[in-house]
């Protein structure tokens, strides 16, 4: 066994018996698997949302934190990703949508903080979308989605398709503003991660159009924060060029220094103290007033400044 599917094991255990439940729900795609966990707070539901080849397990510390202010926290694995099954044929961006859309639309008593983050991101977009009585708002972090032309769509497919240690050692380097300590201890299992039928099928089944166009993303009503990491190397910078352009005025940009494509593993105190704040602005003002914001939704990024919530 790699040392990534042992973590997978002891993460769960480790969940499991702090409390947080591992439940599986039936869809028309596969079984997935998602973490549930009660909370102790007024806050409402908040659900974490994972992206391509990652799992639910990195997002376990902001959801151990997030519990302690929300009345629910679900943290979801996609088709194929953590301990959800595979599709049973080939899995593509529809079928992921298909998937996850039918797991909150049973799941979510409640409309809910969605938090979507890469893959995941563009899963809580297509959500919103298609179930905006569901969705109380949207936390995005470095999501997937923006309209490319070929070029540029095949160049970031391109960066998933790992072949040695070295490529596995690079593509972290693209994902966090450190790379962590245990990426040469993990670099084979990426690589073999990665070669797998469910990612493989995806990467060569994404479409330019696919993407979102500007008159979806336009309609979004819901509070909308987006965070766009400055030490990002993976998402080009003109993806978040096109969220800042067609995103409704009233979202919220920031991009905060010392994040790169995935917040919740390079500072998770961070990332919940931001979830929690945005999340009691959106109760304080009204699920449906607009912030007060510079041009085009953005403003200072308190990512970086603190929050003084004590998420921790």
């Amino acid at each position: 066994m790699g040392i990534l599917p042992l973590a997978e094991r002891l993460g769960k255990r480790a969940l499991n018996r702090s409390g947080v439940q591992s439940r599986w729900v039936d869809t028309s795609v596969c079984r997935l698997h998602l973490y549930d966990a009660a909370g102790t707070g007024p806050l409402p539901t908040v659900v974490l949302l994972h992206g391509i080849g990652s799992s639910a397990l990195p997002f376990a510390p902001v959801l151990q934190r997030l519990r302690r202010r929300a009345r629910r926290v679900i943290a979801a694995e996609a088709p194929g990703h953590g301990w959800s099954a595979p599709p049973a044929s080939a899995f593509t961006p529809e079928c992921l949508s298909t998937a996850m859309n039918e797991l909150l639309e049973r799941e979510l008593d409640e409309p809910a903080i969605v938090v979507g983050n890469s893959l995941g991101g563009a899963v809580a977009v297509s959500f919103a979308l298609s179930s905006p009585d569901r969705v109380r708002a949207l936390v995005l972090a470095s999501p997937a989605g923006a309209c490319m032309d070929e070029a540029e769509l095949a160049e970031l497919l391109r960066v998933f398709k790992l072949r040695s240690r070295a490529d596995a050692r690079a593509f972290f380097a693209r994902l966090y503003h450190r790379v962590p300590w245990f990426t040469p201890l993990v670099a084979g299992d990426v690589v073999q991660m990665f070669s797998r039928e469910t990612i493989v099928s995806f990467t060569s089944s994404a479409r330019c159009d696919h993407a979102f166009t500007p008159e979806q993303l336009r309609s979004l009503s819901m509070p909308i924060l987006l965070i766009w990491g400055r030490s990002d190397r993976l998402m080009p910078s003109a993806n978040l060029a096109y969220y800042r352009r067609h995103l409704p005025p009233h979202a919220e940009i920031e991009e905060p220094e010392g994040i790169g494509h995935c917040p919740h593993v390079d500072d998770p105190r961070r990332f919940a103290e931001r979830i929690v704040a945005f999340a009691q602005e959106v109760l304080s003002r009204g699920a449906s007033a607009a912030p007060a914001s510079g041009a085009g939704g953005e403003r200072a990024a308190p990512l970086d400044q603190g929050t003084g919530q004590a998420a921790t």
